[in-house]
């Protein structure tokens, strides 16, 4: 497995991909690219028809990215449409342990003017955390 980058014009959204992606998911995941720069590369079939990374491929484009980090997948066409599907399934099946995300939220609350929206939180939302686990 090898990431390369190429041009985002080169790129193919799966045009029947089920998942949207809301305005306050894009401004998040610009923030978080932003912050954090490419940490997860965008997934491709050979025919460069993205199988994973709608939303980054999008924010990508709205902050004016011209290549972007890829990883191409030797999948056909079929299995390349369940992977899209089980990509986003999978991630939807996860749990958070809420006790230990309040934790790691104030540790984070420490950082001198750091924007929570770049992880995908308001301090509107850490607060409310925070009061759902503390006992009255």
């Amino acid at each position: 497995m090898q990431v390369i980058t190429i041009p985002v014009g080169e790129l193919k959204p799966f045009a029947d991909n089920p998942k949207r992606h809301p305005e306050n998911q894009m401004s998040a995941l610009k923030k978080s690219l932003s912050e954090f720069g490419w940490t997860n590369p965008i997934l491709i079939t050979a025919d460069k028809m993205v199988v994973a990374g709608h939303a980054r491929l999008q924010a990508a484009l709205e902050l004016g990215f011209i290549e972007v980090p890829v990883i191409t997948l030797d999948l056909p066409y079929e299995k390349a449409v369940a992977y899209v599907i089980a990509d986003n399934r999978l991630a939807e099946l996860a749990e958070t342990d809420t006790e230990t995300l309040a934790k790691l939220l104030q540790e984070i609350a420490e950082i001198p003017d750091f924007d929570f929206e770049a992880i995908g939180y308001t301090l509107d939302d850490v607060d409310g955390l925070l009061e759902s686990i503390t006992p009255v």
